[in-house]
């Protein structure tokens, strides 16, 4: 398998002046990255996005120096490192020999299991011999060896493993009937990432995507010669989807299928009674993959907590990250659960690192699809047999 239509994530980090900006300029023989002999040019994680042959479409991330110090540095470091999280492979800048800080961003890698390699940069104004099995030596300055790294990168280029969003059962011939609710938390004029990978995924099978709004769907079933072998709708719907769909038709949710999609769905509805048992005070974390304005009737920021507050009937307090943020054993000292997005802007590599994360610091995590579908009491029936 690989990684498909998503850019490879390469981590660009190291020492602060080690040469990490001058690198990416010669990676992509154009002077985009600014270059300075001031230690700390680089003061937040800088993504450029380009296709860079022979390697394909890549996101290169630039770091701050991580030896950066002071409480800004602090601050600048702890955004390095949640970079990290994004990243499919790692490349650390050195241009000396490896010490502690060193170590620390290569134990970070073998964390998150983040191939890597060292590369040695100023080779041309340095003879420094280090026995690593995974270095690279190269001058960002004249060009040497740039092309190897290049070549050593796709060779340690992860391959993606892919989960389709539609379910295996969906074979040619089949009808699938996809709910997409038009409401004011939906996007004028155009569906939502799930919504066109969910139509792509069953046009290549040669089945048949028919779209309806949650008001169609009694006129859909009813004007269909045989059963749709499956309905998916929504989540913020589910409760009323549920009473129009039959019971001997499967439905699930977009979310449901992201859950599976894109991380693990086992893990995302575990202990998900765990919610009966949540106490006045209790903090519940709501993360969102990306940033994005919160609309009136939010469904992390506002629907999610409502209808959680209305089905414990406790008074609950809710914290937020989104985008790139996310949470360390500090943050979370006193979270009880969290609730993460369908994450269809992640890729599946993001988040099962999440996840992985999130096991560490010991906290139940479920995704809106499986927590809505929970309080509207259809859980069972949308996590379907054949998942």
């Amino acid at each position: 398998m690989s990684l498909g239509g998503y850019r490879l994530n390469i981590i660009i980090t190291g020492k602060r002046n080690v040469g990490k900006s001058s690198l990416i300029n010669a990676l992509l023989k154009q002077d985009i990255a600014l270059v300075s002999d001031t230690p700390g040019t680089t003061t937040d994680p800088v993504y450029k996005t380009m296709e860079l042959q022979p390697i394909g479409p890549v996101t290169l991330i630039d770091t701050p120096g991580i030896d950066d110090v002071g409480y800004i540095g602090e601050k600048r470091v702890k955004r390095a490192e949640r970079a990290f999280m994004k990243g499919d492979i790692g490349l650390l800048v050195i241009d000396k020999n490896l010490d502690d800080f060193d170590y620390k961003i290569i134990n970070t890698f073998k964390k998150h299991k983040i191939p890597y390699l060292i590369v040695l940069n100023k080779i041309d104004v340095a003879n420094i011999e280090i026995d690593e099995e995974n270095l690279v030596k190269v001058s960002a300055k004249n060009g040497e060896g740039i092309e190897n790294l290049k070549q050593k990168i796709t060779e340690i280029k992860p391959e993606e493993k892919e989960v389709p969003l539609i379910p295996e059962f969906i074979q040619e011939n089949d009808i699938v009937v996809l709910v997409i609710p038009v409401d004011t938390g939906a996007p004028k004029g155009r569906l939502i990432m799930p919504q066109v990978t969910a139509i792509r995924e069953i046009l290549d099978r040669k089945a048949f995507p028919i779209q309806t709004s949650v008001e169609g769907i009694p006129e859909v079933l009813s004007n269909l010669k045989g059963k749709p072998k499956l309905v998916i709708t929504d989540s913020q719907a589910v409760k009323e989807v549920n009473k129009k769909v039959p019971e001997d038709i499967n439905l699930t949710t977009f979310s449901i299928l992201e859950a599976r999609h894109k991380g693990d769905l086992s893990i995302l509805s575990k202990d998900i009674d765990i919610i009966e048992k949540l106490e006045n005070g209790d903090r519940v974390l709501i993360m969102e993959g990306c940033s994005h304005r919160p609309l009136a009737e939010d469904i992390g920021r506002v629907k999610i907590p409502k209808w959680l507050k209305k089905y414990t009937n406790k008074k609950l307090i809710f914290d937020f990250i989104a985008g790139k943020e996310f949470p360390d054993e500090k943050d979370t000292q006193d979270t009880k659960i969290i609730i993460h997005c369908g994450g269809c802007t992640l890729t599946r590599t993001m988040m099962m690192r999440r996840l992985e994360h999130i096991k560490r610091l010991n906290i139940p995590i479920f995704n809106y699809g499986v927590l809505i579908s929970y309080l509207h009491g259809v859980l069972d029936r949308v996590i379907l047999e054949d998942f």
